[in-house]
């Protein structure tokens, strides 16, 4: 077996057994790269996961809201006779868009991280749901049905009724979208009650949820929870956000001092009320020791990769993850548990202005952050995933967001490339940018798209250039280049420079077009 042989052998296996919990941590440097934009994927699946594979995505994130598959949503009663773990029981047109993503993504070479999550049908929400609300007090066994559903439909074995051939194995999941968030889950807490609802809540679905793909052959898939919004609000409030880290401590029933809850705080919040209960709370909760890894959203909202404005210690930002990794390995040893899980970052992306008129930042700086935010989360060995949203911007009609809404996409509505695109495609950076004369620079980056060259091909050669040029238009020339081996595509190198100037990388497609990254400027000194 040749090294590039050896390679993609190495990276089936990771795509296809992933990291558990008592599984080696694989190294930083095989992260992968991830995206998610339902509303592109949902409305044109080939063409997006085609598109996606020339960006070189090697997995893509997807909702799959519970409302949208089940019958009568609208209703308030349970629809009669219905056996909602019986995937042939759900409207066949329900699966339809899911099934499409499904299949073209397998056919591509793409992995699949589908998440479970809300609304729920209005038969499935709990009482007292205010006006028209799909997130409230949603069902934990009503849920862990809909999961058994769409476990068994993709198991790799279930032909669908009218089909001829199974439909593709699914195996990753995460369970429920930010549940620290009101309008993702509710109620956060009840007004007067001086402690939150929603990590009960989000306990008791995940147990739900764990059980059922446990229960149907998905056990040794990868299975993220939390899911979790950055930030949250001081105040406990119905719709409000809470804090992430606040979250996970009542999440596993301990104090701000990391000590088991107990009495009437640990009651109203599901948690035990004695020391005997915290023994098996462990068993009891088999996901919160057991799952494959732990996913955040680590937005920051315009601010550089390592700089997180608020002071505030329980945020779980991009740079405050070393923090976020000390609470989790905490939480764990409380319970006798030494599981350091994996960190999976299913959601990230900077808002950029234009479209947006205000609480943004340019184009240009939003590719520098990408790329720095990147080399950050590859230095991590824990982390596995670093997912961009959004493909493509929102229609700029303003909403919640205001005008030009969550305006993180690597393009603009309309199609046409932000400057993120590029430096997506070939992400490059350099920690320093200054040195003396004859001193090296490192020089880090990535062909993303090597790898589905090498799924084509495998002996195809990869190679990417570090390119160079001075002057206010350089004419770029290759100063080295670097045969990719790793099989994610990125690389590390020590590049001694003649001159201040601006580099960049190039790399050529198979049998096409040379494209390149953004352009970064250094400065040699004397």
């Amino acid at each position: 077996m040749n090294w590039r042989a050896a390679i993609l052998t190495a990276l089936a296996a990771a795509i296809v057994l992933q990291a558990g919990a008592s599984t080696p941590a694989l190294a930083s440097k095989t992260q992968e790269a991830s995206l998610q934009d339902d509303t592109r994927l949902l409305a044109d699946p080939p063409g997006t996961l085609d598109e996606l594979r020339r960006l070189g995505v090697q997995r893509v994130r997807v909702f799959v809201p519970w409302m949208a598959i089940a019958p009568g949503p609208r209703y308030p009663v349970r629809p009669p006779g219905f056996d909602a773990t019986d995937p042939a029981q759900y409207p066949p047109a329900n699966w339809s868009r899911w099934d499409s993503i499904v299949r073209d993504a397998a056919a591509r070479g793409i992995g699949l991280d589908l998440t479970l999550t809300g609304g729920a049908p209005l038969w499935g929400l709990g009482p007292g749901a205010p006006g028209s609300t799909s997130q409230w007090d949603p069902s934990p066994s009503e849920f862990g049905a809909f999961v058994r559903a769409i476990a068994t439909r993709y198991d790799g074995r279930y032909v669908p009724p009218g089909s001829a051939d199974p439909l593709p194995r699914v195996d990753h999941w995460g369970i429920w979208n930010e549940p620290n968030y009101g309008p993702h889950l509710a109620p956060q807490a009840f007004p007067g009650a001086g402690v939150e609802y929603s990590p009960r809540l989000y306990r008791n679905l995940l147990d739900h949820a764990w059980t059922a793909l446990q229960g149907t052959g998905h056990g040794q898939d990868t299975i993220l929870f939390g899911e979790l919004a950055p930030r949250g609000n001081s105040f406990l409030g119905v719709f409000s956000g809470t804090k992430p880290l606040r979250f996970l401590r009542e999440l596993y029933c301990v104090s701000s001092s990391y000590r088991p809850l107990r009495g009437a705080t640990a009651g109203a919040l599901g948690c035990p009320t004695t020391a005997a209960g915290s023994r098996l709370f462990r068993t009891a909760h088999a996901a919160l020791f057991q799952a494959a890894g732990f996913a955040d959203h680590p937005y920051l909202q315009g601010s550089a990769p390592n700089a997180e404005p608020s002071g505030d210690p329980d945020y779980a930002s991009l740079p405050r993850l070393p923090h976020l990794e000390r609470v989790l390995d905490r939480l764990q040893r409380v319970y006798g548990s030494g599981t350091r899980f994996p960190i999976y970052l299913t959601e990230f992306g900077y808002i950029t202005r234009p479209p947006r008129r205000s609480a943004a930042v340019s184009p240009a700086l939003a590719a520098f952050y990408l790329n720095w935010a990147e080399y950050i989360t590859w230095s991590d060995p824990r982390v596995r995933t670093l997912t961009q949203y959004l493909l493509a911007d929102p229609p700029p009609l303003g909403g919640s967001y205001g005008y030009g809404g969550f305006a993180s996409g690597l393009t603009f509505h309309g199609g046409v490339h932000k400057a993120a695109y590029d430096a997506y495609r070939l992400p490059l950076y350099l920690p320093a940018t200054t040195t003396g004369r004859g001193g090296s620079l490192e020089v880090w980056g990535c062909a993303r798209p090597a790898i589905f060259g090498w799924l084509d091909d495998p002996n195809l050669p990869e190679q990417v250039q570090i390119q160079f040029g001075t002057g206010r238009r350089p004419r770029f020339a290759t100063i080295r280049t670097v045969s990719i081996t790793n099989p994610r595509g990125y690389f590390d190198q020590h590049v001694v420079f003649p001159s201040s100037g601006s580099v960049r990388l190039a790399w050529t497609y198979p049998g096409g077009s040379t494209v390149h990254s953004r352009v970064q400027q250094i400065t040699l000194g004397r």
